[in-house]
């Protein structure tokens, strides 16, 4: 298995006569396949099979009931219709589904399962043209395409159509399904438009770049399978002929070996250099390298969350400023963090450093798990740091790459745990499972036995089948080094000095040091056991100064895990109104029968509330922090990962009043109706950083919301905020609004004693007539093509 690819031997019988090559230069250090290892722990394990049997199924579910197989359908004449789904990048979640639950079936044989696969892909069979072309949206209308594919193949590529991008998830699906059942039938159809994109780009050819990268990680996958050598010459060029002078969002602006900063959309950019890391490994490009370490130091020392989370900014999907790492609006999307770990483990094959394991284990155990509810069938879009109430968990979306990336993504992540070179072995993440591994052609055993990341012990037995000489690599984890993530960007606000040891056999060794790994070079015999204890004690976290989102706070860690503070758990169920001092003690507690069998944190801190006459008071409540991932499986609710540490950044819980003990319904309930009386006043009427109640997509209605108060209210006045994103989005002011009360079974309008007033950024007040009455109701005239939103709706 030195080439570990010896699946490889599978792959042969399988190419009916097609000879498979594999390239004289790679990465040095090569991953175990997923395939070769069995995990069978309390935390992947249960997450795996959920995964297969809830959450695949649900995403098939859902490209059946949005269109998107039914395009297949149309486009190969097995059906009639237009284009059915919302974006022509559709296709590219079939793809990426089939590509998870080929992987799942790996671990799972499935014969209901593969048969549904085998069904599907005669309907992408059907779908491809004869030469190859493959994308639903023009082959079922070439005239009347949607408006982000172009008129003609490939003119809107570098902008939004997606049609590279859609092949190279077609590629990576094509190699999984192949490597999952050794039929072709997927990869006959994947090469076939390899080899149409292979004759139309390159140089003097059609010299175009993908929009949206992807292509390239397909290409290489394509290349490793068959070693045709096109595709990775192809690979490389789509890389190579990317910028001077094009757009940012699209990392366009450079050339790939000229950028040094990371900017634009997330996603794009983490599929380009991964993509970049692999073609380095296979052509030994110290360019791209060279390239590499600059966008890595940059993204992790400037533009990382403390969750491995990367997006600051919502607009582009992508990149902030260097340290602008807002907590509220964080985008944070499940896609880039999933690309992030896709980058980091190509950067670790690529060096064999450690820290390159500190992000992929950061963001692997926080900011990936996060956008998928325990129960497989709710997702996250954005993972934010901070919550009024404004997240909620969605069973789908529109744009539905996020449920789909998570899919594919957590059958595979076995596959993280082990790596090896001809002489040594690398032990990368602590879960417990058993493998098989080969240096120099010789199988080694390993088997871990943990309760990781609960627990910090971790046994290891290794079973080579003959005495053995290599050097076992045991990663011993920044966070139980101190150092939260590599660079200054966070730190521990103590110093901790309880040290990690690791006995060999039953007998304590010195741990010797080696690019962020414990060091064992010896000759190794069957049941050899090491046992390593890392230290997990709960530490705050604070942040550099130059992240100005996070002055004056703490996050809360233990191990690997990044904690939080959810309302619901709360006193008063608010957390934005708490503060922990820096003495504050707390504790860890097994609880199990709480959201799947967690480690919950608890202490004492304090909390502020508004008091009659503007005067704040202060007590002390108790504290339930839970693990970052494990957030709004319960509903909606205020969150905070940075909890402030002085009264003065708290928002005070607001006195009690009419609104907010009131019940609300509406005509027609979007999202967050209770930001209605939550009693957080906006900065200004678009401001995104609290919670607001819309219409959208509704446009040019008359909506209506409504308070039916505890008890009979005497009332006089009113004032509501409205939501305005003009520059961001759909929603305007009003054209008009006005108030009615319940009288008997009757609703009558208020005498009201000043105009309506629609002004943006303060609150508009109308005063009226006293009445006595027990609910009172706002109607909302839109403006013509536009919806409408508030903010705050009081009663006084």
């Amino acid at each position: 298995m030195r080439n570990i690819m010896v699946i490889c031997i599978v792959l042969l019988s399988f190419l009916a006569g097609q000879r498979i090559m594999f390239a004289q230069k790679d990465y040095q250090i090569k991953p175990v396949p997923f395939t070769k290892v069995k995990v069978n722990d309390r935390f992947w394990a249960p997450r795996m099979k959920i995964n297969k049997e809830i959450t695949i199924p649900v995403a098939f579910e859902k490209a059946e009931e949005t269109g998107r197989i039914k395009n297949f359908m149309i486009a190969g004449g097995i059906e009639q219709g237009s284009f059915c789904s919302l974006y022509p990048f559709d296709d590219s979640d079939v793809y990426k589904n089939i590509e998870g639950a080929s992987y799942s079936l790996q671990e799972f044989p499935d014969p209901v399962l593969e048969a549904y696969l085998d069904t599907l892909i005669s309907y992408i069979a059907a779908a491809q043209e004869k030469d190859g072309y493959l994308y639903t949206n023009r082959t079922i209308d070439s005239i009347h395409t949607h408006e982000m594919a172009g008129n003609e193949r490939w003119v809107n590529e570098e902008q939004f159509s997606h049609e590279l991008y859609n092949a190279g998830h077609l590629y990576e699906a094509a190699v999984a399904f192949y490597q999952a059942t050794g039929k072709r039938t997927l990869l006959d159809v994947a090469l076939k438009n390899a080899d149409l994109i292979d004759k139309t780009f390159g140089w003097g050819r059609l010299e175009k770049v993908p929009g949206h990268q992807e292509i390239e990680i397909g290409l290489v996958k394509l290349y490793r399978l068959t070693g045709e050598t096109k595709y990775l010459s192809l690979a490389k060029f789509f890389l190579d002929r990317r910028g001077p002078g094009g757009d940012e969002y699209a990392q366009m602006h450079k050339r790939v070996v000229d950028q040094d900063v990371a900017v634009g959309h997330a996603v794009r950019a983490q599929y380009m250099y991964a993509a970049m890391a692999d073609v380095a490994a296979l052509t030994d490009d110290q360019s791209y390298v060279t390239a590499l370490d600059k966008l890595w130091d940059d993204v992790v020392f400037k533009k990382t969350y403390i969750t491995g989370g990367l997006g600051a900014v919502g607009g582009n999907e992508g990149f902030g400023d260097p340290y602008d790492l807002p907590n509220m609006t964080a985008y944070c999307e499940t896609c880039a963090a999933i690309a992030n770990a896709l980058w980091n483990q190509r950067m670790f094959l690529l060096k064999g450093d450690s820290k390159y394991y500190d992000v992929l284990e950061r963001v692997l155990y926080n900011g990936i798990i996060s956008g998928v509810s325990l129960s497989g069938d709710r997702f996250f879009y954005p993972n934010p740091l901070a919550s009024m109430g404004q997240h909620e968990r969605s069973p789908w979306f529109g744009c539905a790459c996020c449920p789909v990336n998570i899919s594919r993504f957590l059958p595979s992540v076995p596959g993280y745990i082990y790596a090896y070179t001809d002489s040594s072995i690398y032990i990368n993440l602590f879960i417990r499972n058993s493998a098989e591994i080969c240096p120099e052609n010789d199988t080694v055993a390993i088997s871990q036995e943990t309760t990781y990341p609960w627990d910090g012990t971790i046994k290891i037995t290794v079973e080579p089948k003959k005495p053995q000489s290599f050097e076992m690599l045991i990663r011993i984890p920044g966070w139980a080094r101190e150092q939260p993530i590599p660079g200054n960007l966070y730190r521990f606000t103590d110093k901790y000095d309880q040290l990690i040891k690791m006995t060999l056999n039953g007998k304590e060794v010195n741990i010797i040091m080696k690019n962020g790994y414990a060091s064992l070079h010896r000759l190794w015999n069957k049941g050899d056991i090491i046992v390593l204890k890392l230290p997990m004690p709960i530490r705050m976290i604070e942040a550099s100064e130059n992240v100005t989102a996070d002055i004056g706070h703490v996050a809360i860690e233990r191990g690997p895990l990044v904690y939080c503070a959810e309302g619901i758990d709360q006193p008063g169920q608010r957390v934005m109104n708490i503060f922990i001092r820096e003495n504050a003690i707390l504790r860890s507690e097994y609880n199990p029968e709480m959201l799947g069998g967690i480690i919950v944190i608890k202490g004492f801190v304090e909390s502020t509330a508004k008091l009659p006459g503007d005067q704040i008071g202060m007590a002390s409540q108790s504290l339930l922090a839970i693990p970052y991932y494990t957030w709004a499986n319960r509903g909606p609710g205020e969150m905070e990962v940075w909890i402030p540490q002085s009264q003065d950044m708290t928002l005070p819980a607001p006195l009690p009043s009419i609104a907010s003990m009131s019940k609300i319904s509406a005509s027609s309930v979007v999202k967050n109706l209770r930001a209605l009386n939550d009693q957080y006043e906006p900065a200004n009427s678009n401001d995104h950083s609290i919670i607001y109640y819309h219409w959208w997509p509704e446009k040019n209605s008359t909506e209506w919301v409504q308070y039916d108060f505890d008890k009979e209210q005497k009332i006089s006045s009113s004032k509501v905020y409205w939501f305005d994103d003009e520059t961001d989005g759909e929603c305007r002011v009003p054209a008009s609004w006005k108030l009615s009360y319940k009288a008997g079974e009757d609703w009558l309008p208020v005498e009201n004693l000043n105009p309506y007033s629609v002004n943006k950024d303060r609150f508009n007040v109308v005063n009226f007539k006293k009445i006595k009455t027990s609910a009172l109701r706002l109607e909302v005239q839109f403006p013509k093509e536009y919806s409408a939103g508030i903010f705050e709706w009081t009663v006084e």
